[in-house]
């Protein structure tokens, strides 16, 4: 069976609908992204199709993920109740509407709107954080993992109240004329605090929690002393970096540049640690955890140099061009994907099975899943990876762009059937009651 923690309150966990719905909202906005991903390739998209692809990827999929995935696990590492199933229901649609309002102003141009719509996603935002950090408080002191998601929490706050400014920036540029920063420098805090304060930094929290659980293996003393650097380093780094380039002070934004990226690279560092001491087989997650390692370094190795010159340039505020690609596919795509090859098989696992484990003949967690599927989506997101990060570095023609953007389309489709059959195949509602229902397993508050 896949592995199981030990010391974890599973008794504390929300309504299974709960965090199933944020997962398959997720998975159908990845597919989104990754379609107007291949219509950009094929020169076939709208003018802002580009940036309406990352809010996609990273606010939509990658975040609403994040969202359901603290939503079930913050209660169950913390050993304490979820604050409210309710606020839970009400994060993920006040978000995804705001989300899907904001692409689509996008695609239309129609920015005159955006802000009102953005607000949407704020309030969703602020929903969540409140819910889990209500949740986190009221568990003592926090470990590694909840310490890096109370630091994500308060960027949940911030990035979407910098979107909304950004929002009235570009269409409604009167209403905030007197605004210090300038439009560039807000846009710069608002991508450096999504991707590095959000998402990378509850990924850094939970890969080291869950990376022992898969290869159950333990943190030796070189891996806590790495740990717990780059527990200070890294968030002080992005605090660093997007203030810097919020204020437009280079010398600011350069240290934290130094400290983000050293902070990516001893985390990577840790991880790999786990997977060369792994104790089991190699599983879907662990395969993909390898590529998330190599990506980590890959992409810390390339933009340390560019971001040293000069942190606060546009172009390469996710690194060098090549960078940015390997930092959204290598290191964004495959851990969330990795991760929920786990997580999406243990929560219906263990509402549908977990009562009756001992007195009857139950699957395994890794059974849930189907293994051919999986092999066939990591191929294609891999190929697809390769082929448009070394496209963007010029190192194959541009004819090789739309195949590569193909691959990770067929992908993430493989990817999404693949879930489907797990929460199809077995979980105990119907995939309407799943979506549509607000409640089905009785109250937890």
């Amino acid at each position: 069976m896949a592995a199981i923690p030990d010391g974890i309150e599973t008794d504390t966990t929300p309504p299974l609908t709960v965090p199933l719905r944020h997962f398959l909202v997720g998975i159908v906005l990845l597919v989104g992204a990754a379609a107007l991903w291949t219509l950009s390739a094929l020169d076939a998209a709208p003018a802002m199709a580009g940036v309406a692809t990352r809010h996609l990827l990273v606010a939509g999929w990658v975040c609403i993920t994040i969202m359901g995935a603290m939503t079930q696990f913050v209660p169950v590492w913390a050993g304490v109740t979820l604050h409210s199933d309710r606020l839970a229901v009400a994060q993920l649609w006040l978000f995804t509407a705001g989300i899907v309002g904001v692409v689509g102003h996008f695609l239309t141009g129609a920015l005159a709107s955006l802000p009102y719509v953005a607000v949407l996603a704020v309030a969703g935002a602020l929903v969540f954080a409140y819910n889990v950090g209500r949740t986190i408080a009221s568990a003592g002191r926090p470990d590694v993992t909840t310490g890096h998601f109370a630091v994500a929490l308060c960027w949940m706050v911030v990035v979407p109240l910098l979107g909304v400014v950004l929002g009235l920036l570009y269409g409604r540029p009167g209403l905030v004329s007197n605004l210090p920063a300038t439009r560039m420098n807000v846009l710069l805090a608002h991508v450096t605090g999504a991707v590095f304060g959000i998402v990378l930094t509850t990924v850094l929290g939970a890969i080291y929690q869950l990376v022992q659980m898969f290869t159950q293996s333990e943190f030796d003393a070189v891996d806590r002393w790495l740990v717990r650097g780059e527990s200070v380093a890294y968030p002080v780094g992005v605090l660093a970096l997007a203030g810097g380039r919020l204020a437009g002070v280079v010398p600011l934004a350069r240290v934290g540049a130094v400290l983000t990226v050293s902070g990516v690279a001893v985390a990577a560092v840790v991880v790999g640690r786990q997977l060369l001491a792994t104790r089991t087989e190699w599983t879907p997650v662990l395969t993909r955890y390898a590529v998330v390692v190599a990506a980590m370094l890959l992409w810390a190795g390339l933009t340390l140099p560019s971001w040293l010159a000069d942190p606060t340039a546009y172009l390469t505020r996710f690194g060098p061009e090549p960078a940015a690609s390997v930092l959204l596919l290598g290191v964004l795509l495959f851990v969330v994907v990795g991760t929920l090859y786990h997580v999406v098989p243990f929560v219906v696992w263990f509402h549908r099975y977990s009562d009756r484990l001992g007195l009857e003949k139950v699957p395994m967690i890794d059974d849930l899943y189907d293994d051919r599927l999986a092999a066939v989506d990591f191929a294609c997101l891999s190929v697809g990876a390769v082929v448009l990060v070394v496209g963007e570095a010029g190192l194959v023609g541009s004819a090789a762009i739309p195949f590569g953007a193909g691959a990770l389309l067929l992908g993430t489709l493989v990817f999404g059937a693949n879930m489907l059959v797990v929460v199809r195949g077995h979980s105990p509602y119907s995939m309407p009651a799943i979506v549509l229902w607000e409640r089905l397993d009785g109250p937890t508050e």
